[in-house]
């Protein structure tokens, strides 16, 4: 099956007058036509698809693939770290549309031998998603609904970095994973979140993305409030673990919030809902002082 060959450009091979964006790898990516059959190789991928106006064009996810809710009904090729290739080849997609660091690389390289686009995408700031949406829309030929997405996220943005460019500062933890603790620094896109709600990332200055932490470490640190996401949109057990020191600033204070993981988590428009809570609840934690 996987000698089948399908048809399309790839980088490279482009014609005068073919459609072509950048993608997050630095490589260009041009089309002869706007794409038709999209498969869509990770949860945020997809959102960013259907953000982008081209839903009703995916015809292949992956896993976890949960929203919006359509997007269910659309045929799954695996999970984002190891797809079904046979799968995905009878699908018949005209585009891909890959995970910078999620996708295996030999996966997607197999795909492009095989004639089909790649298109990289990896959102790492608040413009980052906006571009996104712009340049899927440019490919899928949906650009009106797809810029219209885009500017409203920039804006909402931009609306509340402005409001909260003078609070007041509050030490936060987030907590990104329970076992083992996790959280992030503030290269990452929530700490980019926390920074511009007024947030001090007590971990923010640490190396690592995504570093591995211990309990002592956030005893250490001391948060006025802890964020966190949990296993699922309404489990708050991790939360209660912190419960146990009552000599934690954010726990004497109360300040234990739980922000629905898919809203601050993936790099879409719901960032701008998710960013929102995240300022609310540090509102909610100063006037706690």
């Amino acid at each position: 099956m996987l000698a089948l060959t399908l048809s399309g450009p790839v980088a490279g091979e482009a014609h005068a007058d073919a459609i072509c964006a950048i993608d997050d790898h630095d490589r260009e990516v041009c089309l002869d036509q706007p794409a038709e059959r999209i498969a869509a190789l990770s949860p945020g991928a997809t959102e960013l698809v259907y953000a982008a106006g081209a839903g009703e064009k995916v015809v292949a996810v992956v896993a976890f693939s949960d929203y919006p809710p359509e997007a269910r009904d659309v045929p799954s090729v695996g999970s984002h770290t190891r797809m079904d290739l046979e799968t995905l080849v009878t699908r018949t997609p005209d585009l891909v549309i890959g995970w910078v660091t999620g996708n295996p690389p030999e996966q997607l390289e197999t795909i492009e031998a095989l004639g089909v686009p790649v298109f990289y995408i990896e959102p790492r700031d608040f413009e980052g998603v906006s571009s996104a949406i712009e340049r899927l829309a440019l490919l899928a030929g949906t650009r009106e609904e797809g810029d219209q997405v885009a500017a409203e996220f920039r804006q909402g943005m931009a609306a509340l970095a402005e409001r909260y460019a003078d609070a007041e500062p509050v030490p936060v933890f987030y907590q990104v994973w329970d076992e083992p603790l996790m959280t992030v620094n503030d290269e990452h896109l929530i700490g980019k979140v926390l920074t511009l709600c007024g947030g001090i990332n007590v971990f923010g200055e640490l190396s690592r993305l995504v570093p591995r932490i211990g309990d002592e470490a956030v005893l250490e640190a001391d948060p006025e409030a802890i964020l966190a996401g949990g296993m699922g949109e309404e489990n708050r057990d991790w939360l209660t673990h912190w419960q146990q020191y009552p000599e934690l600033t954010a726990v004497r204070r109360d300040n234990l919030y739980f922000v629905p993981p898919s809203l601050i988590q993936r790099p879409t428009p719901r960032l701008l809902e998710g960013s929102r809570l995240f300022c609310e609840r540090l509102d909610d934690a100063r006037e706690q002082r």
